[in-house]
């Protein structure tokens, strides 16, 4: 779904949050007392939040003692006044994961991660997501249960193929990578690359720069996605 037709949508608008931000700020429990960092996030392709955590780090000394978690994506960077801009706190339970699939993903999207991701004392984590609490600006509040904020469809097939569709675009496909940027971004950033695909759009990143783009409608199989794909190409040559 379209960043625009998302806007009228509080699911929608909460799951691009979830699906474009690159940190947020986590909140866990100190001994129960409140207590919140800076963390890189990545949306796993349902955008349910992926965290790369080390044992060291008090978030990751709380979570032990407490796992319950809450997630701040903030996307009010390009408005003047904040408060008139979108946010997302989203509530679940963070729980490790042993996936290399994910932490793929996850790597890919934070390239520099890739320093410290074979530490025996990093670990991922999957936030399993119970509601969201959406501020889209003044008067715009909902709450959004987590049957409605994350992507319900089955994912694994496009997930499978996500890593040779990647590694496809990115060695045979850097013009068309690029033609997204200019076309629909309007960002002529040397060196574009395709960080990830889910059902519902591709994420790319040129240096420490990165960026959003949204099927007109979801692609669940690689056939599909091929489609999108090809589709976004045209639309930026327009």
């Amino acid at each position: 779904m379209s960043k625009t037709a998302a806007n009228g949508n509080p699911a929608a608008l909460g799951r691009r949050l979830l699906r474009e931000q690159q940190q947020a700020a986590l909140a866990t429990s100190l001994h129960g007392a409140p207590y919140v960092s800076l963390v890189l996030v990545v949306a796993d392709l349902d955008a349910s939040p992926l965290l790369l955590l080390s044992d060291l780090a008090q978030h990751s000394r709380n979570i032990a003692f407490d796992p319950r978690v809450s997630l701040l994506l903030d996307g009010t960077g390009a408005y003047s006044d904040p408060l008139t801009g979108p946010r997302l706190t989203v509530i679940g339970r963070a729980e490790t994961v042993d996936d290399p699939g994910r932490l793929a993903r996850f790597t890919a999207h934070h390239p520099t991660s890739l320093v410290y991701s074979g530490f025996a004392d990093f670990r991922l984590y999957h936030v399993r997501v119970e509601r969201g609490h959406l501020v889209a600006g003044f008067g715009r509040i909902d709450g959004i249960e987590a049957r409605d904020l994350l992507f319900a469809p089955d994912t694994g097939e496009l997930a499978a193929a996500e890593p040779g569709i990647l590694k496809h675009m990115n060695k045979d496909h850097k013009e068309a990578i690029a033609g997204y940027a200019r076309g629909l971004l309007g960002q002529n950033c040397t060196g574009w690359e395709m960080t990830g695909i889910d059902p519902e759009g591709i994420d790319l990143r040129c240096g420490g720069k990165a960026a959003r783009l949204d099927f007109a409608a979801p692609a669940l199989t690689p056939q599909a996605a091929r489609v999108a794909l090809i589709e976004l190409a045209d639309k930026a040559r327009k």
